[in-house]
């Protein structure tokens, strides 16, 4: 999802890269690995945003996803 970020790229990489040899070495395919990113985006939510601000983040998060993805 390509965007300005206020984090270095090496950083961005890294934690990136991270997880997804974590994905890759415990042989996650699709459906396991969007399980997972999910639930670890919805705690995320959940634990670091403030329930008035849940909904609208995670909808401008869904369409960023959205716009991601289109060709």
């Amino acid at each position: 999802m390509p965007q300005q970020s206020r984090y270095q790229n090496a950083e961005f990489e890294a934690l990136m890269d991270k997880v997804i040899m974590t994905l890759e070495e415990n042989q996650a395919g699709r459906d396991l690995s969007l399980m997972v990113l999910g639930n670890v985006i919805t705690h995320i939510f959940e634990t670091q945003v403030k329930p008035e601000d849940r909904q609208a983040m995670a909808e401008k998060f869904a369409s960023v996803l959205v716009k991601s993805v289109k060709n």
